[in-house]
């Protein structure tokens, strides 16, 4: 069996464990600047709060006291989800983290005899218990499954498990599984399967083989393997490389001033450079990007990028940079307010597995020394002690958390107090 094990209303959990008062009450927790609703409490959901509205929408409401928002607290959310994780940890060492607030377990191995129902309320106690966090856990013979099975706890199941260990149980978990919810099927293949009257996982798994393969190539008929309850996809321990690193920013207000874009496009570079390092890669291609405010309704939304080749691969700070100031002088439009900057690096591969010049070296090689006492510097002094002046100074690019609440775990100055009466 694998297990889903997912942290419900993750950020606003996280929220309600060192504020009581917030429990039954409308939360909505907002993305980077304040932008958009990025999670919200069932009861912000039951006011009819979508996904991704702006928070300008809901002004007069949190103005009002009828909703209560906060901003992204990651440094908390991210200390909550590893504490979260260690205690899976404890019921099995087969743990995948799949993103911060749900995880894969491992069980195979298990009597056949094991109640998954009591194990998995056993761990919804533990992580309530010692944490504060609800937590729904769905049981399968698949990853896929689990996932839908996960679902199925937090939307029917009162006691947050859902267990399919048998094919009665499996063919009612699919029946009540809407097919765009199916992990592995995307917005556009779910459209389709619409439009061949297939509404359901139970009815996606009908469906015949050379269909699916034809449709939704190998992965969609893998999908449906996964969902009849043969196992395909195995659990992933240790976290794999990413395949692109990206980092953006919406900025506090409009702006035309390209130098305060370029210093920002340089430090969004030198971030993603120090995380393409943390992994041991190297970078091949470097993606701008600007965005216009889609909002502002006396200037046509404008979307804009352009993509650097690389001479070499690489990860120092200096040299992407280099380009990627390049990049924004080919795309930047004077006449516009830009919203939104970012940079994204592609073509990642593992650091030695360069192709180099035989009769020339490589003009970074420099750098690397360079890079790692930069990074060890920061490591210990804090982030960006040391930077590239081409970062310049903190400016108003960095984050706007006017609703952040205190850091409570990972900042001594922001621990919580409790005073006695």
């Amino acid at each position: 069996m694998f297990a889903l094990a997912d942290g419900n209303n993750f950020y606003v959990s996280c929220e309600r464990v060192f504020d009581p008062s917030l429990e039954g009450r409308p939360v909505v927790v907002l993305s980077n600047n304040d932008g958009i609703i990025i999670a919200r409490s069932n009861e912000a959901k039951r006011m009819g709060i979508a996904m991704g509205t702006p928070a300008f929408r809901v002004r007069k409401l949190i103005e009002s006291g009828k909703l209560i928002a906060f901003s992204s607290n990651y440094a908390l959310y991210g200390d909550m989800s590893n504490r979260m994780m260690r205690i899976f940890g404890e019921f099995t060492p087969g743990v995948e983290v799949y993103s911060i607030d749900e995880a894969f377990l491992d069980f195979r191995g298990f009597p056949p005899a094991t109640d998954f129902k009591a194990l998995g309320r056993d761990i919804r106690r533990r992580v309530r218990r010692y944490i504060g966090i609800p937590v729904s856990i769905g049981f399968a013979p698949t990853k896929t499954l689990a996932k839908a099975l996960n679902r199925i706890a937090k939307k029917h199941m009162p006691g947050g498990v859902a267990v399919a260990d048998t094919p009665a149980k499996i063919r009612r978990a699919l029946e009540m599984t809407p097919v765009e919810d199916v992990w592995g099927i995307g917005r556009r293949h779910a459209a389709r399967l619409q439009r061949q009257a297939v509404h359901t996982a139970a009815e996606f798994v009908r469906l015949p083989d050379d269909w699916i393969r034809k449709r939704m190539s190998i992965q969609g008929l893998r999908t449906k393997y996964e969902l009849l309850g043969r196992p395909v996809w195995d659990l992933e321990q240790g976290i794999p490389p990413r395949k692109a690193i990206r980092t953006a920013r919406t900025f506090v207000q409009d702006t035309s001033d390209r130098d305060f874009v370029d210093e920002a496009i340089a430090h969004f570079t030198a971030v993603a450079a120090e995380k393409l390092r943390a992994q041991g890669s190297w970078a091949r291609y470097i993606t701008v990007f600007l965005r216009t405010n889609r909002f502002r309704r006396h200037q046509t939304y404008q979307a804009l990028h352009f993509t650097v080749t690389l001479p070499y691969a690489t990860s120092s700070s200096i040299v992407l940079i280099h380009y990627a100031r390049e990049a924004l002088r080919r795309i930047w439009r004077p006449e516009l307010a830009y919203k939104k900057a970012g940079i994204m690096l592609t073509g990642l591969q593992p650091q030695g597995q360069r192709q180099l010049d035989l009769f020339r070296p490589s003009p970074d090689m420099k750098h690397h020394r360079l890079m790692q006492i930069i990074d060890r510097i920061n490591l210990t002094e804090g982030r960006h002690s040391v930077r590239i002046a081409a970062q310049g100074r903190a400016r108003a690019w960095q984050l706007a958390q006017m609703r952040r609440s205190p850091r409570y775990t990972t900042r001594w100055d922001e621990i919580l107090r409790i005073y006695a009466h």
